[in-house]
């Protein structure tokens, strides 16, 4: 676990609220149950539209996300989904508490 590369992807307010949606994706992606479930995540297109920001910035945020650990990818077909790491955020939660 790369703490610098952690703390650099939580010091973004968007990739926070990204972190936050990808929590509940039920309650925050509804459209994308028209499509399909959430057991892949949720795809990179749903988190650019709640967002409104360009593919390109979102799938930047993504990346850096992923580097860090906080979310997996899964790629099925043309489609990229998302969704949290929960066994990194419990090390991030252990990490801090330890550090106090």
């Amino acid at each position: 676990m790369d703490q610098v590369e952690i703390f650099k992807a939580l010091s973004n307010k968007t990739r926070l609220q990204i972190l936050a949606w990808l929590k509940e994706p039920e309650l925050n992606f509804p459209g994308q149950l028209e499509h399909t479930n959430f057991q892949d995540g949720v795809c990179v297109g749903q988190i650019q539209q709640k967002s409104g920001l360009t593919q390109s910035t979102v799938s930047e945020y993504l990346a850096l996300l992923q580097r860090a650990g906080l979310v997996e990818s899964k790629r099925k077909g043309q489609w990229t989904y998302y969704k949290r790491n929960e066994a990194a955020f419990e090390k991030l939660s252990q990490l801090i508490l330890s550090n106090v």
